[in-house]
């Protein structure tokens, strides 16, 4: 058997040649860093701990190149019920928290007075 050296260096623990940043531990293939981030309005907030954020996107007509509007609603986890309908949110993709929420909400973005 192989022996590996093991070194403390700060916040860095080397292992052998390869240094492991903590900061960047349990992130693996991309992690948090790869999710995916919509911007959307709150449409929904009557569920416990859970909005529906409806997200636009703008393209042009393949054909026609008019502008389109296409629209989806994701349900978003709110853990402390704070957002409201109206609401711009920022949401992220989340490992499954129920049968139909993969996203959470991040951060409010602009509430309408």
């Amino acid at each position: 058997m192989a022996k590996t050296e093991e070194k403390e260096t700060g916040a860095d623990v080397q292992v052998g040649a390869k240094a492991v940043d903590p900061s960047q531990e349990g992130q693996g293939r991309g992690g948090r860093l790869r999710r995916k981030v919509r911007t959307g309005v709150v449409v929904s907030d009557g569920m416990d701990k859970t909005v529906v954020v409806r997200v636009d996107r703008e393209f042009p007509h393949p054909l026609y190149t008019k502008r389109v509007i296409r629209s989806k609603k994701h349900h978003a986890h709110d853990e402390k019920n704070e957002y409201r309908v109206g609401d711009k949110v920022r949401i992220m993709e989340t490992r499954p928290l129920s049968k139909q929420k993969r996203w959470r909400v991040t951060e409010l973005l602009d509430r309408p007075e």
